[in-house]
């Protein structure tokens, strides 16, 4: 028996995540939790980019406040605490679901795949209806989910089948 202790495989000692590939059905059966997790988010920075500027305000005027200016400037700092544990808590539901998200603002998520072997995601923005485009990794233009994904089940259409080139 070694005396060494046991420890992780990488340098941060967390545990690697599992890479996560969705099909298109799973994704789309995911959407209405997915759109609910959304909400959460775009509230809560709606809510933080509103509460900044009052804030910092406040904070440059503190020294001339009167009591109601004072106080406010305490509830503005417990609605701030709020809304980041708000979104931290959604974003972090997303990312157990395996779900990424892009764009808090606009409420834009990926729903990592693959397609013809390669690295791409299923893109959502709030608002649509459905799940209608995907990308590979390394692009950010969003193109349209050909219908024949819809009837193959599948994200990797078989390019042969046989021995039929």
């Amino acid at each position: 028996m070694s005396n060494t202790p046991n420890r992780a495989s990488n340098s941060a000692g967390k545990p690697r995540k599992k890479e996560v590939s969705l099909d298109l059905t799973t994704a789309r059966q995911m959407l209405p939790l997915v759109q609910s997790i959304m909400t959460d988010i775009v509230n809560s920075r709606r809510a933080l980019n509103k509460l900044g500027p009052e804030q910092e305000r406040l904070d440059r005027q503190r020294r001339d406040l009167v009591w109601q200016e004072r106080q406010r400037r305490y509830q503005i700092s417990d609605e701030i605490a709020a809304a980041e544990k708000a979104w931290a808590a959604a974003v972090g539901e997303l990312n157990g679901l395996g779900v990424t998200l892009v764009d808090d603002e606009v409420g834009e998520v990926d729903f990592p795949t693959k397609v013809n072997g390669r690295t791409a995601a299923f893109s959502w923005i709030a608002g649509e209806e459905g799940l209608r485009h995907w990308h590979y990794a390394d692009e950010e233009s969003r193109r349209p989910i050909p219908a024949d994904w819809d009837k193959a089940g599948t994200v990797t259409p078989t390019r042969y089948r046989g021995s039929q080139p």
